[in-house]
């Protein structure tokens, strides 16, 4: 005789909390396995799917045409000299900062924006 996945679930609603429990640890002692593992597990996906981003990268696409603002930004983003800011600039598209928070992601995007540069937060 055998019983199906309904009648299962059917069983399960009219138990109560305290007997679902006990039914669970039995299980778990029959199975060698652990209910509390596969929950975490399996939430664990989940809960890294929602969470929320904390990292950003700053990516310069364009210089735009006030190329010496944009390098006068990026140094002052950077701490770069003259020559390094330089080629970051003509190099773009290239990340001016990674692994930043959003607000420093922001502010930063809007500095380059304002000196004329193109920028995208990824």
């Amino acid at each position: 005789m055998s019983i199906t996945k309904d009648q299962i679930l059917e069983a399960f609603a009219a138990m109560s909390v305290m007997e679902v429990v006990e039914l669970i640890e039995a299980m778990e002692e029959k199975f060698g396995v652990s209910a509390a593992a596969a929950v975490v597990s399996g939430g664990g996906a989940e809960a890294a799917a929602v969470e929320e981003k904390t990292e950003f990268d700053v990516v310069m696409t364009a210089h735009g045409d006030n190329k010496v603002a944009v390098i006068k930004a990026v140094r002052g983003a950077t701490g770069l000299g003259l020559k390094e800011a330089k080629a970051m600039a003509e190099s773009a598209p290239v990340a001016v900062k990674e692994g930043v928070s959003k607000e420093e992601a922001e502010a930063l995007k809007k500095e380059l924006e304002e000196a004329g540069a193109s920028v995208e937060i990824k």
